[in-house]
């Protein structure tokens, strides 16, 4: 991960220690001794991070820091002085720079803040070959179903490339969510801008804010340093919200600031800051329930349905199972560097037996695991691993989740929808019916 440092120090001793610290880090580490000769470096070094004393003879770090900026815009700038100036610190974070550390340095907080430069760098850039390879890859050429309603669904796709209104995608799990929102931005005019995804369910509430919107130091216990969020890093990309049903109303209404005046504030900060960035959000739940209970936002609900896109489960597009298994199998055997396999009638027709409670996920999984342990250039059933379902299906046999979520529907109808005189009509507790209930989305 380490790249090209450019280290700016006028003192002899402090330079040389530093180069040779970083340099262990595994920098390629050019040195100057000057501002002045810095910027004579500039071009032939390359840096992707500057580290500058600030205090130095003729131009000092801060203004090194304009001129920076002006000259090669997308090097990262950190500071650093023996004066705990706070004046100068404030000056140094408004003109741009990526941090700002005090003398002497501390090595575990220096690594920190290289750590956190280059993984912003890595999220901030969204051009060259890997970038034009995604872009590639989410091709609208390059999506894959022949159902009607996904055709539908590919042509708002290709709407929406042209304008940057908020998007909703909504599916059940595995039905290719992120996929769409991938397809949207990098056929978008701003393909070149990164594109962010952050899971709202893998992070506690406190930890989501402080990823999305950054901190200040000293916002929290751990807050060691000031740091960008995923907005501030985004530009004018796009931010993806997986599963942003399940956020609190806490979250919710400072997402909702964030849509309504494009402004959010770092955690602990007293300003806001602005954002360009479109969010395009996914869910699989059923918003529309979460609101009448109070556990979604209406008015964000409507901010981010400016368009929606709904998202058929694999069930229901029994169609496109051959098409995505042909095109899995070319992607896994690609991706693996073998020979494609051929993909027989049988395991095309177990393909189409089996109910695919995970989607495409679940399909892509399969075909991958069965490409990596094919040792012929053909494809055997038994390498898919479906599970007894799939076998039910085909005789014709309902499975014992089929039988009780059929017995649950009919126990409903027989007492109006009663809950309490179906849960005595089935013999299990109240709390029992409502887990059950909650298995079969019949909550």
């Amino acid at each position: 991960m380490p790249g090209r440092l450019l280290l700016v120090e006028d003192d002899p001793a402090v330079r040389r220690s530093l180069a040779e610290t970083l340099a262990d880090e595994g920098f390629a580490v050019h040195t100057a001794e000057s501002g002045e000769q810095a910027l004579a470096r500039l071009a032939d070094a390359a840096p992707d991070v500057v580290l500058s004393d600030v205090r130095m003879p003729g131009l000092d770090g801060v203004e090194l820091l304009q001129l920076i900026r002006q000259r090669a815009p997308t090097v990262d700038v950190i500071l650093m002085t023996a004066y705990d100036d706070m004046s100068t610190v404030a000056r140094a974070m408004r003109e741009g720079a990526f941090d700002f550390l005090v003398k002497p340095l501390e090595l575990g907080e220096l690594r920190e803040v290289l750590r956190r430069v280059l993984e912003d760098r890595q999220t901030r850039e969204g051009h060259g070959p890997a970038a034009r390879a995604k872009a590639e890859a989410y091709h609208l050429d390059q999506l894959v179903g022949r159902e009607p309603r996904m055709i539908e669904i590919y042509k708002v796709v290709g709407q929406l490339a042209a304008s940057r209104v908020s998007v909703l995608i909504r599916g059940e799990t595995g039905t290719g969510k992120g996929m769409v929102a991938r397809a949207i931005h990098y056929n978008s005019a701003a393909a070149d801008q990164p594109f962010i995804a952050v899971n709202c369910t893998a992070l506690p509430e406190t930890l989501l804010e402080s990823e999305l919107f950054g901190h200040v130091k000293g916002a929290f216990t751990g807050a060691v340093a000031d740091r960008r969020g995923r907005f501030a890093l985004a530009g004018r990309g796009t931010i993806f919200l997986d599963e942003v049903g399940d956020t609190s109303p806490e979250f919710q209404s400072k997402l909702l600031r964030v849509l309504e005046d494009h402004e959010f504030h770092p955690v602990g900060a007293e300003r806001a800051e602005r954002t360009e960035a479109r969010v395009i959000a996914a869910t699989h739940r059923d918003l529309e329930q979460r609101v009448e209970r109070g556990e979604f936002r209406e008015d964000l609900y409507y901010r981010l349905r400016v368009v929606e896109i709904r998202l058929p489960p694999l069930r229901e597009r029994v169609q496109d199972i051959p098409l995505l298994a042909g095109h899995f199998v070319r992607k896994a055997a690609q991706e693996l560097g073998k020979p494609e396999p051929t993909v027989p009638d049988d395991v095309v027709h177990a393909l189409l037996q089996h109910k695919w409670p995970g989607n495409v996920r679940e399909l892509e999984n399969c075909i991958t695991r069965a490409v990596v342990l094919a040792t012929g250039n053909v494809l055997r059933p038994e390498l898919l691993e479906l599970d007894v379902r799939a076998d039910a299906a085909a005789q014709g046999f309902a499975t014992l989740e089929e039988m009780e979520a059929e017995h649950l529907r009919r126990a409903l109808a027989a007492t109006g929808g009663n809950k309490t005189r179906a849960a005595e009509l089935l013999g299990v507790s109240k709390p029992r019916l409502y887990r059950m209930l909650q298995k079969y989305g019949m909550a």
